[in-house]
């Protein structure tokens, strides 16, 4: 089955709400990602769903991989900023998981949300995740998980969410 992209006018449109402090609208599993492009350094954004939480840190998945632009660009970069729920533009590390606890991850993923999982798998041809059966043991390249640790007070709020850590 093919891979399914997601228009890019619909990944990016919900980039103004975050800007503006109504990400919270979107719930907590909805976050936008501020990233440093790996070739002009300029800051780039995108809005990703949080498969898992951790007290200090939100786990993330690449769903197109790691041909993924914004995953490229954390690889290079882990220095990012996270808007989710009402914590607006908090500094955070981003690490890419090794790949068992990826499928640990993963597996609970699946358990907990199983419609969104399945939502997941048609759209990305993985049929592995709307089913019971054992996860691909490539599962770990096809959608490598990122864990962002907060650095930064987990309800910090910026007075301006378009201020950039970048930006000298």
């Amino acid at each position: 089955m093919a891979v399914r992209r997601i228009p890019r006018w619909v990944a990016r449109a919900p980039i103004p709400l975050f800007r503006h402090g109504f990400g919270w609208l979107l719930g907590k599993r909805i976050m936008m990602l501020e990233h440093r492009g790996r070739k002009t350094g300029r800051p780039r954004y995108a809005v990703l769903e949080v498969v898992d939480r951790e007290p200090d840190a939100l786990v993330l998945v690449s769903g197109y991989g790691g041909n993924s632009q914004w995953f490229r660009n954390v690889v290079a970069d882990p220095a990012v900023r996270v808007w989710n729920g009402r914590t607006r533009g908090a500094t955070a590390r981003a690490t890419v998981m090794p790949p068992e606890q990826t499928r640990t991850r993963l597996e609970s993923y699946r358990a907990r949300n199983p419609r969104s999982a399945a939502a997941l798998g048609r759209i990305l041809g993985i049929a592995e995740l709307s089913g019971s059966e054992q996860l691909p043991a490539d599962i770990a390249e096809r959608l490598p998980l990122v864990r962002v640790h907060l650095l930064d007070e987990p309800n910090a709020t910026k007075t301006d969410s378009r201020e950039s850590p970048y930006r000298n």
